[in-house]
Formats: C-alpha cells, sequence, structure tokens
C-alpha cells in the first residue's frame, strides 16, 4: 500500500496525514476523537468487571413512549364509543325477541278468543252459565257439611262469631273474663 493511498479525499494537493505509531494514553490531550459518531473515551472509572451504564431513557424511548400514549389517548373515545354500541345492540336484540314472544303470545290470546268453543268455556266458569239439559252441582264449605238443614237456626247477620265487632265491646269482654 502506497502512502500516496492514504491521503483524504477533497483536499487540495492531495496532503498526507500519517498515522502515529506512538500509543496515545486515555487522559492524554489528543485522545479525544472528534469525529461524528464516536464517543470520547473520558468518563468516570470504572472496574473492569461491571457493565457499561446509560442513561435510563433515551430521546427516542421517551418519543416512543409519547407517541404510544398519544396514539391510546386518540383512540379512546372511539373505542368506547364502539364497545358502548356493541353493549346497546345486544340489549336491543334481547328487547326485540322479548316483544316478539310477547305478540306471539297475544297473537295465540286472540286465537282462543276467536274460537267459540273457549267462550263458551269462560262463560260458564265466570257468570256459572249453564246450558238446558246441564246439571249444575254447587259444591258448599267444609263447615256446613255437619250439620243438617233444619237442625239449628240461621243466626242473625252480624250477631255470628266471625262478624267484627267493636273495640271497646271486645275489651270489655276481656276485662270481664279476667275479673272471673
Amino acid at each position: 500500500m502506497s502512502t500516496s493511498a492514504r491521503t483524504r479525499p477533497g483536499r487540495a494537493g492531495g496532503s498526507r496525514r500519517r498515522a502515529s505509531s506512538r500509543p496515545v494514553r486515555a487522559g492524554a490531550r489528543g485522545a479525544v476523537d472528534s469525529r461524528p459518531g464516536r464517543r470520547s473515551t473520558r468518563g468516570p472509572a470504572r472496574s473492569p468487571g461491571q457493565p457499561r451504564r446509560g442513561p435510563r431513557f433515551t430521546g427516542r424511548a421517551v418519543l416512543l413512549g409519547a407517541l404510544v400514549l398519544l396514539l391510546a389517548m386518540t383512540l379512546a373515545g372511539p373505542v368506547r364509543q364502539y364497545v358502548a354500541g356493541r353493549q346497546e345492540l345486544a340489549e336491543l336484540a334481547a328487547q326485540q325477541d322479548a316483544l316478539t314472544q310477547r305478540a306471539a303470545d297475544l297473537q295465540a290470546q286472540l286465537d282462543r278468543q276467536a274460537d267459540p268453543a273457549y267462550i263458551a268455556q269462560r262463560a260458564r266458569e265466570r257468570l256459572t252459565y249453564v246450558l238446558p239439559g246441564d246439571r249444575l252441582v254447587v259444591v258448599g264449605d267444609v263447615g256446613d257439611a255437619g250439620t243438617g238443614a233444619g237442625d239449628e237456626e240461621l243466626p242473625a247477620p252480624g250477631t255470628g262469631r266471625g262478624a267484627p265487632v267493636p273495640w271497646y265491646t271486645a275489651l270489655l269482654e276481656s276485662v270481664a273474663a279476667a275479673d272471673g
């Protein structure tokens, strides 16, 4: 390799720069390399076993974090609206199913009420309607089963055991009963 191959391009006259064969100390004046992209060898002394520590947050990391935060804030509103819309859609679908079921029930009720046999059955139940030739059987209360028709006189209305008594009469009767 010739010495002319070591010349820097762009310099007029092709001045040469020779590399020194002497080692440069770390603290020496000429140890700092001023070329772009190179770091200085100066810095705090560290032991050979410790790894080299850089800054905690680099400019790129801070910028990336800010962009992610901005993107999250930008998308939060539309995502919330989307989720609320999906929930409302599900509620409306459930409401539609309930209304469809109710409409089917009401249609079945209309069909039943249009049937003459159903109308006759409801009239017999509610109005105790009896057709000519049918027998009407009335079942009495259980308390009337042991008494005959002519065995006792019927009590006057309002004087029976189940008739309401004024409160003051009940109070006087209970005091008289307690007195003996």
